[in-house]
């Protein structure tokens, strides 16, 4: 059960809603719960937040374009450098603040998914890491 709200928190926490799992996670951690199964659990659950944020930004381009909040010219820009740097962005995908609107912009922008699900794992998965391993 500990691992499943580890999950879920740590899944809420990777959409666009202000949540974090971090604090759970380490009280996890000093409670004496398995450690890779709380950095598996964590993990997943926070890069399919960010899935679902990359989707939603993938589908919900045509919305803002015909709602006219983004322009085909300005999506063009934005996407060549995205494509030129996106991996050294998505690689941040773990920061507070800035992490969950990277992955909502991969998807607008159509970044590689490949890519995107490889560097957002890397990315979540070293933040946990380097929780547990200041925590012990």
């Amino acid at each position: 059960m500990i691992y499943l709200i580890l999950f879920s928190s740590a899944f809420l926490s990777a959409t666009l809603f202000p949540l974090g799992s971090e604090a759970l996670f380490i009280y996890d951690i000093n409670q004496g719960y398995n450690l890779c199964f709380l950095i598996f659990f964590a993990t997943f659950g926070n890069v399919l937040g960010s899935v679902i944020n990359y989707f939603l930004g993938l589908k919900g381009e045509e919305y803002l374009k015909e709602k006219k909040y983004l322009k085909e010219e300005k999506i063009e820009k934005y996407k060549a450098f995205f494509d030129k740097y996106g991996a050294f962005t998505l690689l941040l995908s773990w920061a507070p603040i800035i992490g969950d609107p990277l992955t909502f912009i991969a998807g607008i922008l159509k970044y590689d998914w490949k890519k995107f699900l490889f560097l957002v794992t890397i990315a979540k998965f070293g933040r946990y890491l380097f929780l547990a391993l200041f925590f012990l």
